[in-house]
């Protein structure tokens, strides 16, 4: 039987991952994995993550995974979770950091000029909690989510696509960023669809049935 998995290079919250893809995917094996032979063998990949960019780049080439997640996102259904998002881009500022290169476009750090609300209220860094996520472009993944549902997020930095195109989504943490990308097989977030309860649960849901076409 073929298995989703998750890869594993020792950042991210692996736990919660696995276990709303196996609460939406009963039927499939999820295996959470640092094997490149078990994610080049996986029907689908996940890629989720937490932590400094610097560091996370650092641990994916220490287990070898770089050219497997590479792989991975080139050809099979690919989903990157908050820094498994940043990290497909070429390079952050968080560390001065040079990421995977999959996608053309830079990681960048909220303002600290810019964070106020409507109000003149000062906001925090990182951007924690629910916000809404406003679909930028139809895709399989947001059947049966409504525009403008509320995602859990927890990050300082987000991306900035070279490619308008490659943008599926958007958040306002006061201005407006990409919070989804989309290209062929592959769908990134920068928020957690595995702490958003029911669109969260829908989104992971669409991306176990989803062929990796659109």
């Amino acid at each position: 039987m073929t298995h989703i998995a998750v890869v594993d290079y020792g950042m991210g919250n692996l736990k919660s991952v696995s276990k709303a893809l196996e609460h939406v995917a009963p039927n499939q094996q999820v295996v959470v994995t640092s094997d490149p032979a078990q994610i080049a063998a996986a029907s689908r990949v996940v890629f989720p993550g937490q932590g400094a960019m610097p560091d996370c780049m650092r641990e994916l080439d220490a287990r070898g995974l770089r050219e497997a997640v590479k792989t991975a996102a080139a050809e099979k259904p690919f989903l990157g979770i908050c820094i498994g998002l940043q990290m497909l881009f070429e390079h952050s500022e968080e560390g001065n950091a040079a990421g995977l290169g999959i996608l053309p476009g830079q990681v960048r750090r909220f303002n600290a000029a810019d964070m106020h609300d409507a109000e003149g209220a000062k906001l925090k860094v990182p951007h924690m909690g629910w916000n809404q996520v406003y679909q930028k472009q139809a895709h399989p993944l947001w059947q049966g989510i409504e525009d403008g549902d509320r995602f859990y997020y927890v990050h300082s930095y987000y991306v900035a696509p070279e490619d308008a195109s490659l943008a599926a989504g958007w958040s306002e943490y006061p201005k407006q960023f990409t919070s989804a990308i989309a290209r062929g097989n592959l769908f990134a977030v920068q928020f957690h669809p595995e702490k958003s309860h029911n669109a969260g649960l829908k989104l992971l849901s669409n991306f176990v049935q989803w062929d990796g076409t659109v």
